[in-house]
């Protein structure tokens, strides 16, 4: 079993966490809600895909894949397929409710 460098990823989380940073915007300069919609399914779809790659690349014995990396790919693909399943509960939720309105 290989030594995972825990430092390392850490430091991979942190640029993650970075790059997902929303600046602030100012009313003109605030994104589509479908583009922001549609570029999350598109990164989980991302996530859901690196994970499938690496998990078939460890189980042909690829070299340079490690047990590690493939669970932490796979969680985090698990992790946000969830929280996309809560936004789209969330959305429909919030539309049953609009239509329920009385005018």
């Amino acid at each position: 079993m290989s030594d995972v460098n825990i430092d390392q990823v850490l430091n991979q989380m942190r640029i993650l966490a970075q790059n997902n940073v929303v600046p602030e915007l100012n009313t003109t300069d605030r994104p589509d809600f479908a583009a922001l919609l549609n570029d999350s399914i598109k990164q989980v779809n991302n996530l859901q895909s690196e994970a499938r790659e690496l998990r078939d690349a460890l189980v042909t014995g690829k070299q340079g894949v490690d047990l590690p990396e493939v669970m932490v790919a796979a969680e985090k693909a698990s992790v946000s397929f969830e929280a996309m399943t809560e936004v789209r509960n969330k959305l429909l939720s919030a539309y049953q409710e609009v239509m329920n309105m009385q005018i």
